[in-house]
């Protein structure tokens, strides 16, 4: 795999052009790479916060950025260090109050970005969910509403839909235990893995009989490659796993009490979400200039035709999201011999045009954080080793209809390799009765949040409904590079 580097133009992306500047922060982002504290990502992530607020970096971080937050205020005092762009936007001088769920855990990275958030000219509300981390522009587990004829493509997220979906068979769980051999051969053979990859044969392909794909330019481009990785998965924290799921009676459409024998994936829309974010994202960056510290929340107006551009092919892209799991699942339970007597799915890494609670109508971005509406059916994993929930939402107002997406990073993937131990992770999946396929240690069980943490501090915003224990999962290979 090619080492990632960060470039002049990394930085000078983050509205840098002073040369000292440059040099220092160039020093301080390559030692933090190089050490592998950290990867190219969290690392423009945290330069991106810190420009923007560099207070919280004098005492978090383990001091990693110590250096150059003073260097910031210094410099900020004498009116240097950022380039003077002429923004056709500005950032609100007053920040929108947004409540935080389990702000204990939050690291002050992903509380910077989402301040930015919403000072935004757009911003009308915002929302921090307890899986919480650093992402680019909005964080990861951030819910935030705009005017309702604008959309930020980042605040939607390059994995457009990532979804999960949870098939539940009248099977016993037991089968996990004395058909294991069985179990792992259907996922071995009706899942695909990794960067670009493609499958031969499709359960359903009617998805691309819909005169959608014809509509824009780009969805037409693109129409073959998703075609070619339809019913396939992608890299990062991306799975497909058996495992148990004990529900009590009559919470779930009237299926008995018991241990059941489940389905649960995770993945989005693969290259046809990645390159329509692609695209759309430097054409919002180009038409809405915003500070550097914001440049990743530009947006794109719904009354132009770029924004309807995207709009239509993100909502298709969350159609062929969902073809991508039902492929999946429908193949296993053929293989299986038997069909689901119920399927439960729900997006994140979307927008959706809906209504505060006083009637304002708005866009509601959800970067990796899960619908919870009065009523709403949803999953919320927690990591290779550890429960997942079936919830139904409680309908908070203050949460914009939301909860979290998964358990979040407790580590980033570099630190991960460095901090932990294989002999460690080896016992823990052994401990948890975890058969492992693929994956690596970045995925490791230590390297998320607690999930029954993570579930405590949103128990006003989702009611659990039935555990799932995974049990034999599969993942990308070892050293795949991420696309979470």
């Amino acid at each position: 795999m090619e080492k990632e580097k960060i470039s002049n133009n990394d930085l000078k992306d983050l509205g840098i052009n002073d040369v000292d500047i440059l040099v220092s922060f160039g020093r301080v982002a390559s030692g933090l790479l190089k050490n592998e504290v950290m990867n190219k990502p969290d690392i423009l992530a945290n330069l991106e916060a810190l420009i923007n607020n560099p207070a919280p970096y004098l005492f978090n971080n383990d001091g990693k950025f110590k250096n150059l937050a003073e260097n910031v205020i210094a410099l900020r005092k004498e009116g240097r260090f950022l380039k003077q762009l002429q923004n056709e936007f500005k950032l609100k001088k007053e920040t929108i109050d947004f409540p935080v769920w389990g702000a204990e855990h939050i690291h002050a990275g992903a509380m910077a970005q989402m301040r930015s958030a919403v000072q935004l000219p757009v911003a009308v509300a915002g929302a921090l969910m307890p899986d919480a981390h650093q992402g680019y522009g909005l964080p990861i587990g951030g819910v935030l509403a705009t005017t309702a004829n604008t959309i930020i493509p980042f605040a939607v997220g390059v994995d457009i839909a990532c979804r999960m979906c949870l098939s539940i068979f009248d099977l016993p769980a037991q089968m996990i235990d004395t058909e294991t051999d069985k179990l792992k051969t259907m996922l071995g053979d009706h899942t695909f893995f990794g960067m670009g990859c493609t499958t031969k044969s499709h359960f359903d392909s009617s998805l691309f009989d819909s005169n959608t794909w014809g509509e824009t330019r780009v969805i037409r481009s693109l129409k073959n490659k998703a075609y070619a990785q339809l019913g396939t998965s992608g890299t990062g924290n991306h799975f497909v796993e058996w495992g148990e799921l004990s529900i009590a009676d009559g919470v779930l459409n009237g299926i008995p009490a018991g241990n059941y024998l489940a389905l649960l994936s995770h993945s989005g829309s693969r290259g046809f979400g990645g390159s329509v974010a692609n695209h759309y994202s430097k054409i919002a960056m180009n038409k809405t200039r915003l500070p550097a510290e914001a440049k990743h929340l530009a947006w794109l107006d719904l009354d132009k035709d770029e924004g309807q551009e995207y709009w239509i092919a993100m909502n298709l892209a969350g159609e062929y999201a969902s073809a991508n799991h039902h492929e999946i699942h429908n193949k296993i339970a053929r293989a299986l011999n038997r069909q689901p007597v119920m399927m439960i799915e729900n997006h994140h890494n979307f927008a959706w045009k809906e209504k505060l609670a006083d009637g304002t109508e708005v866009m509601v971005h959800r970067k990796g954080a899960t619908p919870a509406g009065e009523g709403v059916l949803g999953i919320i994993p927690g990591s290779m080793s550890t429960p997942g929930f079936v919830v139904r939402g409680k309908g908070d107002a203050a949460s914009i209809n939301s909860a979290s997406h998964g358990a979040g990073r407790l580590m980033s993937r570099s630190a991960a390799f460095k901090a932990l131990d294989k002999a460690a992770i080896a016992a823990n999946l052994v401990d948890k009765r975890i058969t492992l396929m693929g994956s690596d240690m970045d995925e490791a069980p230590m390297a998320y949040k607690d999930i029954h943490t993570v579930m405590a501090a949103q128990s006003d915003l989702v009611e659990v409904l039935a555990k799932f224990e995974p049990r034999i999962v599969r993942m990308a290979d070892a050293r795949e590079k991420p696309e979470d």
